[in-house]
């Protein structure tokens, strides 16, 4: 009697065991018991319970020992055995062990179908089997299906997309009078939604059931949202607090990404409205799945501290906790954020990176240029075969290469994806687009239409952007009758392949044929207008721009950043500062491309007081560009202000080449050649790899400080120590340096032996040199050869005519001055200005409009006055020895 109760207490704990879940508890009580007491008795409660437990823990090969165990005791005919056992195959994914015993099953019970079905379902190569079992079931007298047995079903044509006869199953579960059936309406919806139709059959199915629970609000809410329907989503979910059924922790993860799609302002007071609401329902706020949605949330719309308060926050994480906010990093620009929380998550060492944790860190390395942890992260893949094997992330590893210029990477990735797709495709034609390759950027086009994949609007995309590279107009006319052909043009990816093309051949000079495909438009967005606007302002149209900009109802800060830079560069300084103030009266915040675009009207208006407040702007804004630093830098010693860029250079946490180029050229600008050859040293000590853009800025630095032998030094190493082919602008440099120096003859010498032709900028400094050294017989020779290259430029005649006057041949002079007449050519009138307390004084030749000419002049006159006295240096040396 004691023996039958222990025995009896000892099987209610093991089904408690699996009655709660634990169960490797269950098993490892079973083995001890069976282990302990060979008087155990082996009856069916004990290995219905046990086969439960192995089931869930998908432990086949101790299933299938159990199996072997109950065919010995006769229990496969009890039935709670044979279908505990069914179960166990089923969940394990023992699929053929599971038909094999459900045909010597008996089959008029429909859960054991249920099971099987089950089991099949959960693995999409079996979809065949399952409908041809269900249809099996649907005919035959022994059994019918139930609600279990359509919810099974459902979703399986939905996976197929085979819409007719997932509703002639509707049909038949209106026969069977199971429609209104909670389970059976929640499969209907799914069904529906993932099948397109939620507005009105998805809608009409959650409609239709009788006893609502909160799986059908959450199924016919993210119905909606994944079919974009966000106001309905949005609409239901309030409709669901007013009623009986409180939402869950599903429910928070459906609706957040709905609240995201509006309007930022919304968004923000919407999300903040729901994380009140699971403050106060702590059972639900404090689940990890809500936590990474609320994380989500707010990094989608912008509020990385309400991101982060909320990650720290979390009593548990899991990768995707990790994974979520690393790209959110991401996407919002915090790429350095984004690496240093990967070294968090790696010191951490509680989880693996998976593939999403690897493309973000990928992305963020990509936009950094850092090549040394990207070669880092690509061993790591390397050493784990799942990573390696995985075509997202070798994808994600070639864009990587690409983006940071190493095409050679690229392309060896490429080569070793065991499984391409068409990104994989798309990534590898797109880094060939940006170094404008032809042979291999086609040769791989062909490769891909070759093997099948068919370009979709990224492949076109990468495409156009080749095209306008290689400035090529024929093959722009030739994608753009493949889109038409393609029907690519029609369908949801219409603005964005045609803005594309409106801007490829804008890019290419056809700004007609851009804008006859703008003006036959019928759907336009907000990026078609912005494309048209580019157009305009790269193919000099400003007033076409600005007639499009004022057409424009909704602008974005793209389009005020266009305008801005089209009166910068049409020299409209006042207009393009207004359209500055005028886009902040909008309470639009300028960002970096606003301030880098006002930022030539300071230089060109000399105005460093305007500087200083674009500067003061772009700090407390927290602008962290490289590209806006090296323009503050380069500005800065334009309007001659050369300490600040000096100071703003050496401040700059992180310094690029675009910095040093800049510094480097505020140096030769202001003579300063020494200062410019010692930051050039400590570039390359740092380890960056000069372009030819520095160089000429060295080479000039050289020239305009009288430094002829460093210059020569540099430019004679350019193949040797950095592979470069001299440019026509460095040779220009050498000759103008030579010239300076003195050595007119060289410089002749160097430009006759000049391995390219010279071009108007190598004679034109050379002709100064010669007037500077008054070399008048090499003068009018230099001076035919430049009249050959450019014919038209006043300051040629200029200059050769004050040649011939500095050497009293006044017949050259007139004749000179002839020339210019015969050609219609006249000189500009000279004009200078300075800022003085925030105004700028403009002065042109022969002006006397200026509001304080008399003082000017009375100011110019006495220091004309004392510059025409002898300056006694003598008796000023005896007057400071003698203190």
């Amino acid at each position: 009697m004691l023996q039958r109760d222990a025995e009896h207490k000892w099987i209610s704990t093991l089904n408690d065991c699996t009655k709660y879940g634990s169960h490797s508890e269950a098993l490892s009580l079973f083995i001890q018991k069976l282990s302990c007491s060979s008087s155990f008795g082996l009856h069916h409660q004990v290995f219905a319970a046990v086969l439960k437990s192995c089931a869930a823990l998908r432990t086949t090969g101790l299933g299938r020992a159990f199996h072997s165990c109950i065919l010995k005791l006769g229990h496969i005919y009890c039935h709670s055995v044979s279908k505990s056992l069914l179960n166990m195959y089923a969940k394990s994914g023992a699929l053929p062990d599971c038909q094999k015993l459900f045909r010597q099953m008996p089959t008029s019970d429909p859960v054991v179908w249920n099971i099987v079905l089950s089991g099949l379902s959960g693995y999409r190569e079996y979809d065949d089997q399952v409908l041809h079992l269900f249809n099996s079931m649907r005919v035959s007298n022994e059994v019918k299906p139930n609600p279990v047995t359509f919810a099974i079903a459902f979703p399986v044509y939905a996976r197929l997309g085979d819409i007719n006869s997932g509703k002639i199953l509707h049909s038949h579960a209106i026969k069977s009078g199971l429609v209104a059936h909670t389970l059976v309406g929640n499969a209907l919806i799914t069904m529906y939604a993932k099948c397109g139709l939620v507005k009105q059959d998805a809608f009409a199915a959650f409609c239709g059931i009788y006893d609502k629970d909160v799986v059908s609000w959450n199924a016919i809410i993210a119905g909606f949202s994944e079919n974009n329907f966000f106001d309905d989503a949005f609409r239901l979910f309030r409709e669901m607090l007013k009623g009986p059924i409180a939402p869950n922790d599903s429910t928070i993860v459906n609706i957040l990404p709905v609240c995201s799609s509006f309007t930022k302002n919304v968004a923000c007071y919407l999300g903040k409205e729901i994380h009140c609401f699971l403050l106060r329902r702590t059972e639900i706020g404090g689940d990890v799945s809500v936590c990474n949605a609320l994380a989500s949330f707010y990094l989608r719309v912008g509020h990385i501290d309400k991101a982060e308060s909320v990650f720290q926050k979390m009593e548990s994480r899991d990768l995707v906790s990790w994974n979520a906010i690393i790209a959110g990093y991401v996407a919002n620009g915090y790429w350095l954020r984004a690496l240093d929380l990967f070294q968090e998550l790696l010191s951490a060492r509680m989880f693996e990176p998976n593939s999403a944790t690897l493309v973000s860190v990928l992305s963020a390395c990509a936009h950094l240029k850092n090549l040394q942890v990207g070669k880092v992260i690509h061993g790591y893949i390397l050493r784990h075969s799942s990573l390696y094997a995985n075509t997202p992330v070798s994808n994600a590893l070639v864009s990587f290469y690409a983006k940071c210029n190493d095409i050679g990477a690229a392309y060896q990735t490429f080569l070793m994806i065991p499984w391409r797709d068409l990104v994989s495709w798309n990534s590898i034609l797109d880094a060939f687009a940006e170094c404008a390759s032809d042979a291999q950027f086609q040769g791989h086009l062909n490769c891909m239409l070759g093997e099948g994949f068919r370009p979709d609007f990224i492949t076109i995309l990468a495409i156009i952007r080749f095209c306008i590279h290689v400035s090529s107009l024929v093959k722009v006319k030739e994608i753009h009758s493949y889109c038409l052909k393609a029907g690519m043009l029609l369908g949801d990816n219409e603005p964005t392949v045609v803005n594309a093309i409106i801007d490829a051949y804008a890019k290419c000079g056809k700004i007609g044929y851009a804008s006859r495909i703008f003006q036959n438009l019928s759907r336009k967005n907000l990026v078609t207008f912005n494309s048209m606007i580019s157009g305009y302002v790269i193919s000099g149209s400003y007033d076409d721009a600005f007639m499009i900009f004022n057409e424009m109802t909704i602008r974005d800060l793209t389009s005020w950043n266009l305008m801005v830079q089209a009166f910068a560069e049409n020299d409209c300084h006042s207009q393009a500062f207004s359209l500055f103030h005028e886009l902040q009266a909008q309470r639009m915040r300028p960002n970096a491309m606003t301030v880098m675009s006002i930022l030539p009207v300071c230089a060109e208006m000399a105005s460093v007081y305007l500087l200083r407040q674009c500067h003061g702007y772009a700090i407390r804004a927290c602008y962290q560009d490289a590209r806006l630093t090296g323009a503050l830098i380069d500005v800065y010693a334009k309007c001659g202000s050369i300490r600040s860029a000096h100071n703003l250079f050496h401040l700059a946490p992180v310094k690029d080449l675009v910095m040093f180029t800049s510094m480097i050229g505020g140096y030769a600008m202001h003579g300063m050649g020494r200062e410019a050859l010692c930051l050039f040293s400590c570039m390359l000590e740092l380890g960056l790899k000069p372009d030819h853009v520095i160089i000429t800025a060295i080479l000039s630095s050289c020239s305009h400080a009288g430094l002829v032998n460093e210059g020569l030094k540099i430019f004679d190493s350019l193949e040797t120590a950095y592979g470069m082919k001299p440019s026509i602008e460095q040779y220009s440099c050498i000759v103008d340096l030579l010239a300076r120096g003195g050595r007119i003859n060289d410089a002749y010498s160097f430009v006759a032996g000049m391995s390219v032709e010279a071009n108007a900028n190598v004679w034109g400094a050379l002709l100064g040199a010669c007037r500077t050294h008054h070399e008048v017989g090499l003068g009018c020779v230099v001076a035919d050869h430049l009249f050959q290259v450019e014919a038209r430029n006043v300051g040629n005649y200029v200059v050769i005519s004050n040649l011939y006057a500095a050497d009293a041949r006044w017949d050259s002079v007139m004749e000179v001055r002839k020339l210019m007449r015969t050609r219609d050519l006249k000189k500009s009138a000279g004009c200078s200005w300075i800022e003085v307390e925030k105004r700028n004084s403009v002065f042109i030749v022969g002006d006397c409009f200026h509001p304080k000419r008399e003082i000017i002049y009375s100011t110019i006159s006495t220091l004309d006055q004392q510059m025409k006295e002898t300056f006694l240096f003598d008796e000023i040396n005896m007057f400071m020895y003698s203190i």
